[in-house]
């Protein structure tokens, strides 16, 4: 009988990697726009399927153009998950002709999300984190794209993935709408979901204890990409240098901000790794701030499962460091 055992061990381990297969075979295709939101399904996911990405390494989506491979992704996809027509405006129409098929879940629109309006112009009052609302189906159509730099947009801050308790509804809605697709592993989808929530709310605690020493410190941002942060964390940025990152701001805005960061005495000012970091050394001349770098999507990040936790005490670790420093 001994002769037996190695043949019937490999037999139970082919037997295992062919589920294995299977499932990876059998799982819905999903396809998710930015690194952030990319992490959160694919923790979703583990075990079962692997989600595609679409804004890869540090593009940034508001300057994205769809590519011929990202097309045919979207043509055979099951579920897509983005923001919304108000971040990644460049996947507005072909979701509607590549991807008509396919289910997509709206961030902007689900159930219990907490969103924040973007703040007007670009030197805020501190505390100031515009009007917080909880959006069923109900957005507003924001496309303020070609509007002055210093002009006011009529939007909603994009950015909702920076507060964890949005992170959990993402976690959440992304294991109601896979389940719904694939009742087979509705279970393995739910369990990692669980284990993902508890693996934010650590991570939340953890942030709020890093960063409680710096909350009260005067800071400016490249632009208003910070506020679920700021407002999850009790931080005090004053201004942004820009209101759209894809213009560069007028003279008289980086007036405005230099002598806001004077008056306030900011400490920090901090660039972001997709743009132009002289537009932060031009703020600062003649002040006593030092420069930093915040990145809200995970530029330098690896994509995958540990890139949204990563992210996040990426933020904490340079805001702690420049405004503790």
């Amino acid at each position: 009988m001994r002769r037996f055992a190695l043949p019937i061990a490999m037999t139970a381990l082919l037997g295992t990697l062919a589920n294995a297969g299977a499932a990876l075979a059998d799982a819905p295709k999903v396809v998710v726009s930015i690194k952030p939101i990319h992490s959160l399904v694919a923790s979703v996911m583990q075990g079962v399927g692997e989600p595609a990405l679409l804004v890869r390494g540090g593009a940034s989506p508001h300057t994205y153009t769809l590519k011929p491979s990202d097309a045919k992704a979207l043509s055979t996809a099951d579920l897509v998950v983005w923001v919304g027509p108000e971040m990644e405006s460049f996947l507005e129409k072909p979701l509607s002709s590549n991807a008509a098929k396919a289910t997509v879940v709206t961030l902007m629109t689900v159930p219990g999300m907490t969103l924040l309006d973007a703040r007007e112009g670009g030197a805020w009052e501190a505390h100031d984190h515009g009007h917080e609302h909880s959006h069923d189906h109900g957005k507003k159509d924001a496309h303020a794209h070609g509007h002055d730099d210093d002009h006011d947009h009529d939007e909603v801050n994009t950015h909702l993935w920076l507060d964890p308790v949005n992170a959990r509804r993402i976690v959440t809605a992304t294991a109601e709408a896979l389940a719904a697709k694939d009742a087979v592993n509705a279970e393995a989808y739910r369990t990692n979901a669980e284990r993902a929530l508890q693996s934010i709310d650590a991570l939340d605690a953890e942030l709020k204890a890093t960063l409680a020493p710096v909350a009260a410190k005067p800071f400016v941002v490249f632009h208003d990409a910070y506020q679920y942060y700021e407002a999850r964390y009790n931080l005090s940025a004053v201004g942004s240098i820009t209101v759209n990152p894809d213009r560069r701001p007028s003279a008289k805005r980086l007036s405005a901000i230099r002598a806001k960061i004077a008056g306030l005495d900011a400490s920090c000012v901090f660039a972001e790794p997709q743009f132009e970091p002289a537009l932060v050394r031009t703020v600062t001349e003649g002040t006593k701030a030092k420069t930093g770098v915040l990145d809200p999507e995970g530029a330098d990040l690896a994509e995958g499962v540990a890139l949204y936790p990563a992210l996040m005490r990426n933020l904490a670790a340079s805001l702690r460091g420049c405004l503790g420093g």
